[in-house]
């Protein structure tokens, strides 16, 4: 590398743009004048060279380079070398291709100066360096040798001429290099030190109080998801219990109803039996007439009396056959009523048990309700109270809300005792009217025999048609059990979902319509909602959770307007990251880097995107989230394809560390907070069943609906055959005297409820007088708060960590007490329907042996009949004067029976006015409650979603 050209502007003397060219590749030396500029063109060139000791090129300071310092109008002082570097042997590193090297100097007035190589900006160092490289070190004490300096350096001692020598060879560079290397080094190991002195005293407990903030606002939040959970809970309950009084109040008026329609179809049987009366009366009087005017007939006597003696004997025969029958059952009877009358007596026993255990149970489960609702009602005063208000009335309202809750409570005990007084008042006046209906019915108790015929014919007629009928009962208790069972899977795999979402609380997204008629289906959802991690890859669920991260959290919708309209109007809880499908920009890795990471770690490696299941819509979505980054199995593989050249992907192993190409690693411990996408494994299985289960029940309501038509129309029939068989029953009771005992077991009833309510109004007494209390306690206890609030705060949490601690003392007693009360309910229940299995054998077994008396004394009386038949055939005379005297009889039996059944219809339609009252009063209780649930659905709109 040797000068070809040097172009001095504004330099020392060179006031103007000089150019100096022809530089011989043998030029050692610069001949002239005295003062025309030969020292002056040796200093531009150690000028350009980088030279730093001024006093060599014979200035004080950098602005002396420049002509008459600036005085002269020319403000700059500009040098350029142009070096020849066709050899490229002895060529600068980095510079071979140059066949010149141009380098320029330039300094301003202020002392500003700056370097430029080939036309760009360089710094000092790098033009040193290029200097160095081929033994030019311009700032070597021996590169300029002036006068005098000869006989320097004959005088120099072995250690100085070494130095120059290393100066000559280029070696003494890299000393330099080398010493400035470790001044560096020093330099940077003290920052180091501060540093580390300034992240152990500063930095770290800051992170270390962040962490405490982050842990408090973590906690913050999901206390404030579980508020808006158990708001939610509340509203919930408000609806249910508003749905079960509105059921209960729907079921009693249509009770109501139908006790109005069973007493007009009363009213109408009774109107026919009066007609029936009324024929039977008029036949009555015709044959009393016929036979007054027969008068006495014998000629048939000697016939009659030997037809008479043949049926005497017939009818003796069958009647001894019938009675040994009857004997026979009534054996059997009696072991059917021994048995009935132990289990009645085991029955007994248990409900004796029962009912101590009921009080006992009640007693605990109120104190148990009451010590949760102190306990919430302490809480929520609390968390009033220490919110921190100024104002003074905001530190009331905790007592304030419990103060309006106990003066509820206080209205209502008034209201339910007024209501029970009222109700008692009524079955008083009833219980008075029942006990004097059942002095008279003793007293009229009459023959209904032609009724009761009459009725066994109708039952016999329709128990024929029922047996012609194609429907099967057990198929539909079959199809009924199998529904109650598929319902029963259905409520506890909801349950257990709902238990499960608890803990992916934060992945609840709610948001409101933002316009009218918005489509929801262009809201997809968040992301951990929208995939499946698939069977086969289930343990890379910790994987895939590292590999989303926050993305998880983010909600994918159709488009940025729908995005946009969320944003703005859908009332959104917190803040979301909204990802458009039509927007979204997706990065998907190369298959050939997944082919080459593939061959390095075989069977080890995979896409995250392969790991899970989506729907084909949101493939844009799901590589956005999980498409470039892969899933290792251990750490050697994660590092072997993550630093790979060919590679250079993100990697998570399946333990949930995460390999960076850029060289961090990130990992250690298990994730905080993970298994959000276990549970939203889970959640989908449990779902997957929940379905199929509820497609199993509706194809059961399919097989019902599809034999409804059948059943209603057996129901119909049955329930035809169940109320004539009941009418029956009926004449059978008012033949026996059965009315009188209904009247008294109602007379009984009406007593047992009378009773209850007194004790109903005894206890709302006692509850009023507790609720004034307790109102008066809570306004000594705001007086006593605005006094000393800090001790009265302390005080109440005191008071409630005791409480705390007595419920969940109590709580495992209350399970145990609850477990036995339902076992006992079960064995009640068992034992009950044994009860009436026994009794309803026993009663198939009376009326078996009802019927073989009713045929044995039917067969007596046909004998003693025929005796008197043939008695009477010699005195006919006194038995035609017997029958009209039987006549007269009966016609004023029938007028009296006609009277007392117009009578009961006269009472049934005063009932049935009563009842027509009571219906209107329960249909406007009806239509309040309709408004209070439309309400509450119009507030909260989820609450469709809670029923579904």
């Amino acid at each position: 590398m040797r000068i070809e050209e040097l172009i001095i502007d504004g330099f020392k003397s060179y006031a103007t743009r000089t150019s100096i060219t022809g530089w011989d590749p043998e030029f050692n030396a610069i001949t002239g004048l005295n003062g025309s500029g030969k020292s002056n063109i040796l200093d531009a060139i150690c000028f350009v060279l980088g030279i730093t000791n001024w006093s060599q090129v014979r200035a004080s300071s950098i602005q002396d380079l420049i002509y008459k310092r600036g005085q002269a109008g020319v403000t700059k002082a500009s040098v350029t070398v142009v070096f020849n570097n066709q050899d490229r042997e002895q060529s600068p590193v980095g510079f071979e291709s140059s066949k010149q090297i141009t380098i320029t100097r330039q300094i301003l007035i202020g002392g500003r100066s700056k370097f430029l190589v080939n036309g760009h900006t360089a710094q000092q160092q790098v033009v040193q360096t290029l200097f160095q490289s081929v033994q030019l070190n311009i700032n070597n004490p021996h590169f300029l040798i002036m006068q005098g300096k000869i006989t320097k350096v004959l005088n120099m001692k072995p250690p100085e001429i070494l130095s120059m020598i290393e100066e000559a060879a280029g070696t003494r560079m890299f000393e330099e290099r080398k010493d400035k290397a470790l001044k560096t080094m020093a330099k940077k190991e003290k920052k180091v030190a501060e540093i580390t002195q300034l992240l152990a005293e500063e930095i770290i407990p800051k992170l270390d109080k962040l962490r405490a903030e982050k842990r408090a606002y973590l906690e913050f939040q999901k206390t404030q998801t579980e508020i808006e959970r158990l708001s939610r809970i509340v509203v919930s309950f408000d609806y249910s219990r508003y749905e079960q009084r509105y059921s209960k109040s729907k079921h009693d008026l249509e009770t109501k109803l139908a006790l109005i329609d069973q007493k007009s179809a009363e009213i109408e049987q009774l109107q026919s039996a009066i007609s029936n009366i009324a024929q039977h009366i008029e036949t009555i009087t015709a044959n009393r007439l016929k036979e007054m005017t027969q008068g006495g007939k014998f000629q048939t006597l000697d016939a009659t009396v030997k037809d008479l003696s043949k049926e005497i004997v017939k009818v003796k025969t069958q009647r001894d056959l019938k009675d040994k029958e009857a004997q026979e059952e009534e054996q059997n009877h009696s072991g059917l009523l021994s048995t009935l009358k132990e289990t009645e007596k085991t029955l007994h026993e248990k409900r004796v048990e029962f009912e101590k255990l009921q009080v006992t149970y009640n007693d605990l489960r109120r104190k148990h309700d009451e010590q949760q609702e102190q306990v919430r009602m302490n809480e929520e005063l609390i968390q009033t109270l220490s919110t921190g208000l100024a104002a003074e009335e905001g530190h009331e309202n905790g007592y304030m809300e419990q103060l309006q809750r106990v003066k509820a409570s206080a209205a209502q005990a008034t209201t339910l005792v007024d209501q029970s007084r009222l109700k008692l008042k009524h079955l008083e006046t009833e219980l008075s009217e029942k006990r004097k209906q059942a002095s008279l019915a003793q007293k009229n108790n009459k023959d209904l025999s032609a009724g009761l015929s009459a009725a066994k014919q109708q039952v016999k007629q329709l128990e024929e048609t029922l047996h012609r009928q194609s429907f099967d009962p057990e198929q539909e208790r079959a199809l009924q059990m199998e529904k109650a069972a598929q319902s029963d899977a259905i409520a506890k795999l909801s349950e257990k979902i709902e238990t499960t979402s608890r803990k992916v609380a934060g992945l609840d997204f709610q948001y409101s319509n933002p316009t009218p008629n918005f489509d929801r289906t262009s809201v997809k959802g968040l992301v951990a909602e929208l995939f499946t991690v698939l069977p086969e890859h289930a343990n890379a669920a910790t994987a895939l959770e590292i590999c989303a991260g926050g993305r998880l959290y983010n909600v994918v919708v159709d488009n940025e307007i729908v995005g946009s309209q969320l944003l703005q109007n859908g009332k959104l809880r917190k803040r979301v990251t909204i990802i458009p499908l039509n927007k979204i920009t997706a990065f998907r890795a190369h298959a050939q880097k997944i082919a080459t990471a593939q061959r390095l770690a075989p069977e080890k490696v995979n896409l995250a995107l392969t790991l899970i299941g989506y729907e084909d819509q949101l493939e844009t979505a799901m590589a956005y989230v999980f498409g470039n980054t892969l899933i290792c199995a251990d750490a050697d593989s994660a590092k072997k394809v993550t630093f790979h050249q060919e590679v250079r992907m993100k990697s998570v192993t399946l333990e949930g560390d995460v390999y960076d190409p850029s060289g961090t690693l990130q990992g250690g411990s298990r994730p905080t907070g993970g298994g959000i996408l276990a549970s939203l494994q889970e959640i989908h299985a449990l779902k997957n069943q929940l379905n199929e289960h509820r497609q199993q029940l509706q194809k059961i309501n399919q097989q019902l609906s599809n034999i409804s038509q059948a059943a209603r129309a057996y129901a119909e029939l049955k329930q035809k055959i169940e109320l004539k068989t009941h009418e029956l029953r009926l004449c059978e009771q008012q033949l026996s005297g059965s009315e009188h005992v209904q009247l008294m077991e109602q007379t009984e009833r009406l007593e047992k409820e009378i009773k209850a309510l007194r004790a109903g109004i005894e206890d709302g007494n006692h509850k009023k007088a507790e609720a004034v209390k307790r109102c008066q306690e809570i306004e000594k206890e705001m007086k006593d708060f605005k006094k000393n609030k800090d001790g009265k705060l302390h005080e109440l949490m005191q008071k409630l960590a005791k409480s705390k601690a007595e419920l969940t003392k109590n709580a495992p007693r209350v399970k145990a007490m609850q477990r036995e009360h339902q076992t006992f309910v079960l064995e009640l229940e068992q034992l009950e329907k044994d009860v009436k299995g026994a009794s309803q054998e026993l009663s198939e077994s009376k009326s078996v042996i009802s019927k073989f008396k009713d045929e044995r004394d039917r067969l007596q009386e046909q004998l003693v009949m025929l005796e008197s038949s043939l008695e009477k055939t010699q005195l006919e005379f006194e038995r035609e004067k017997a029958q009209l005297n039987a006549y007269d009889e009966e016609l004023k039996e029938l007028e009296a029976l006609s009277k007392q059944k117009a009578k009961v219809v006269a009472e049934s339609r005063l009932e049935i006015q009563n009842l027509t009252h009571e219906t209107d009063r329960l249909s406007k209780e009806n239509n309040s409650l309709l408004n209070a649930i439309n309400d509450l659905e119009g507030s909260h709109d989820w609450i469709h979603d809670q029923k579904l």
